[in-house]
């Protein structure tokens, strides 16, 4: 992050240009899902299968449709609304609300980029073996902190 400022984020995130934006349509994997590619999240895409978790469909299933990149949502068939002229459009939803339960894998290079993310995770140090450094390391006791000394002020002229 390359700002706290809030403002400064928001306008980061709706100048950002379409490679980085793809970063942020990033969703969870299904419990099955992250064993299988050993990775907990993956860019949503069309033909993805995703679940919604959060708002008035949760629990709703369905294949994502189309991505809007320029509005950060995504379109899921059968999650429709009825306007006020009777026609019905697809309802936006974003992407951090749906969880992903079936992969588009059609393309090689997702396939590679899959592989890869659940390597750099395989390599990473399993935690037990942490737990058992920190187990034989020896604690340290904490040392208390001493009030500073000041000078007293003289009440001079």
């Amino acid at each position: 992050m390359k700002t706290i400022k809030p403002g400064r984020q928001r306008k980061r995130m709706h100048q950002a240009p379409a490679s980085l934006r793809y970063k942020r349509f990033s969703a969870p994997l299904s419990p099955k899902l992250k064993e299988s590619h050993n990775t907990n999240s993956v860019p949503v895409r069309t033909g993805d299968t995703v679940k919604i978790m959060r708002g008035d469909r949760k629990g709703f299933e369905g294949k994502v449709s189309q991505v809007d990149r320029k509005r950060y949502r995504i379109l899921i068939e059968g999650v429709t609304r009825e306007k006020v002229d009777g026609t019905t459009t697809l309802n936006p939803i974003h992407p951090s609300k749906v969880m992903v339960t079936r992969l588009n894998l059609d393309d090689k290079w997702r396939r590679k980029m899959l592989e890869r993310k659940g390597e750099v995770e395989k390599a990473k140090v399993p935690e037990e073996k942490i737990l058992e450094e920190k187990a034989e390391a020896p604690k340290e006791a904490k040392k208390k902190r001493t009030p500073r000394k000041t000078a007293k002020k003289s009440g001079g002229t």
